[in-house]
């Protein structure tokens, strides 16, 4: 089991390195800097790994964006909502489709919602709305999530993906 888990872990920072790497193409869009290959990771580390590894991957991913400059602190609920509810939905459904839909709704609609109270309280920004950051941040998931699309029906096709999906099994 610790072995599973330490190669778990390795994978999930292999994912937060493409994360941040990644993050250096950005797409500004209404004042947040949309990151599409945050999203791709964060439906590839849901898929592989399971909610709560998606979810490390994506916080991890954000404080270390925030720490070197490439990230704003949207890159919490703009990541973590979303990865987090793409493991859930794939898991519950095993269907590549419920974590397609868990990461648009869940970074688009909750975390463009929740960082609303981030902009207005804590960064002062009287003039952000509720759905303020919604349409970019669905901008960004959609673009992400296409890309993971591509990517994760490829690994599907070649048998790659039930490759590493196994990997975590069989330590059980």
């Amino acid at each position: 089991m610790k072995e599973n888990n330490s190669k778990k872990m390795a994978y999930t920072a292999i994912l937060v390195a493409i994360a941040v790497v990644g993050s250096s193409f950005t797409i500004p869009i209404f004042g947040a800097k949309c990151a599409p290959i945050q999203h791709l990771i964060n439906v590839i580390s849901a898929v592989c790994l399971g909610p709560g590894y998606a979810l490390a991957q994506a916080f991890m991913a954000s404080v270390i964006r925030n720490m070197l400059g490439l990230g704003s602190v949207f890159a919490f609920p703009g990541s973590m909502f979303g990865a987090f509810l793409s493991g859930i939905l794939y898991k519950r459904t095993k269907h590549l489709w419920g974590a397609y839909f868990g990461e648009v709704f869940g970074t688009g609609i909750l975390g463009g919602i929740t960082s609303y109270p981030i902009a207005y309280l804590l960064m002062g920004n009287k003039e952000a709305a509720l759905f303020t950051f919604v349409i970019p941040f669905l901008i960004s998931t959609i673009g992400g999530t296409i890309i993971a699309i591509v990517v994760l029906t490829s690994m599907d096709k070649s048998g790659l993906l039930h490759k590493i999906q196994g990997k975590w099994q069989k330590s059980h």
